[in-house]
């Protein structure tokens, strides 16, 4: 697999992606009244982290593999905020100026229905996280919690969704997260997939739209055993 790295002076991605559980309000509340059972047992007081390491990092115009066995992945549309300068306990009114710039993340996964502790193998495959076609400079999407998101299959739109109705922002979720670990420059810290992420099967090429910074398109094959 090739190594994934986008020049934005001076700052190349580090290979550290996190991703955000229940940062979204209508994902939190399709959980209803499982939120306060086990194993949850109440509502998240804090950022619920997750990563996706180096070998899912993949490309605009990658194959990803989807698993034998497995019909189809989900498909998560999410805003990466690439950062720019070392954050450590930020405040969230100057949270974005620690934000180079702006990337879109497809957070594939194998389907699961529940969201605490979620298997790496269900996240963390390879290719699991294409990202791209390139990073945008902050400035040039001023308001990164307002941004309309589409997932189209075969040019078909199957999910929209925006930015917003996030618990956090994207400020106060870099700030929440800086408050507990230093994130790098190169990192990318996600704000969260929408409810409702379409599951799409082998065969097909996906396309994750983000307003203002075009479209980041792959193919799911099926994966070749050996």
């Amino acid at each position: 697999m090739s190594v994934l790295s986008f020049d934005f002076a001076p700052w190349r991605l580090s290979g550290t992606v996190l991703g955000v559980l229940l940062n979204h309000r209508p994902a939190l509340a399709a959980l209803g009244d499982a939120v306060h059972a086990a194993p949850y047992k109440a509502p998240p007081k804090a950022p619920v982290l997750y990563v996706k390491p180096r070998n899912t990092q993949v490309g605009a115009g990658a194959r990803v593999a989807v698993p034998a066995g497995v019909p189809a992945l989900e498909v998560g549309a999410a805003l990466g905020l690439v950062i720019g300068r070392s954050a450590c306990r930020v405040r969230a009114e100057e949270a974005l100026s620690f934000v180079a710039g702006l990337v879109i993340v497809a957070d594939l996964s194998v389907p699961h229905e529940s969201f605490y502790r979620p298997s790496v193998r269900l996240k963390a495959r390879d290719g699991f996280c294409p990202l791209g076609p390139r990073v945008w400079p902050l400035q040039a999407v001023p308001a990164p919690d307002a941004l309309e998101l589409q997932v189209t299959v075969d040019g078909r739109s199957v999910h929209e969704s925006t930015t917003g109705e996030r618990v956090r922002g994207a400020a106060q979720l870099l700030a929440d997260v800086s408050a507990f670990m230093t994130l790098a420059p190169g990192d990318v810290l996600m704000t969260g997939v929408a409810a409702g992420a379409p599951h799409v099967e082998p065969g097909h090429t996906v396309g994750v739209s983000l307003e203002g910074l075009g479209t980041l398109s792959f193919d799911l094959v099926r994966e070749e055993l050996s």
